[in-house]
């Protein structure tokens, strides 16, 4: 029988459930500043269902963590680091929601739900399959689309 230590098992969980909540931040500031140039705690908070005190929190340690420009009570931004990673969190997001479409047959909003829950946890390998499955599934499109 194998024992898991408790403690390092819940350590885990907690640092899994941070990558998370900060990849759930960047991305909703992504979109946000994509739409309005920029962000403010307000939107952040109403976009994710979660208080301005969480949110006020959050954008606290993403700017320690350089990731964030911050004025107070103001705009807010991504810095170049921030960016890089908050499109890599969008494009997993839209990847596996156009996945989710075209070979489970389901609605825009059921595959963005469940991509939104999926995209912090998908190992590389599964993305890049996916990648692939899109690809062919475009390419087999292409090739039906000329031969009509």
């Amino acid at each position: 029988m194998v024992r898991v230590n408790r403690d390092r098992l819940r350590e885990r969980n907690r640092m899994m459930d941070s990558s998370r909540s900060k990849e759930m931040y960047l991305e909703t500031i992504y979109i946000l500043e994509n739409s309005h140039d920029h962000a403010h705690v307000a939107d952040i908070a109403e976009r994710l269902g979660i208080t301005k005190p969480s949110v006020t929190k959050a954008m606290n340690r993403l700017k320690e963590e350089g990731l964030i420009n911050k004025e107070t009570y103001g705009h807010i931004t991504l810095t170049e680091k921030g960016e890089a990673l908050a499109q890599e969190v969008y494009h997993k997001h839209c990847t596996i929601s156009r996945f989710l479409e075209k070979s489970l047959g389901l609605s825009p909003d059921e595959a963005a739900t469940n991509a939104c829950r999926m995209e912090h946890v998908i190992t590389d390998k599964m993305m890049r399959a996916i990648e692939a499955y899109l690809e062919k599934e475009a390419a087999g499109r292409e090739t039906e689309n000329k031969g009509t």
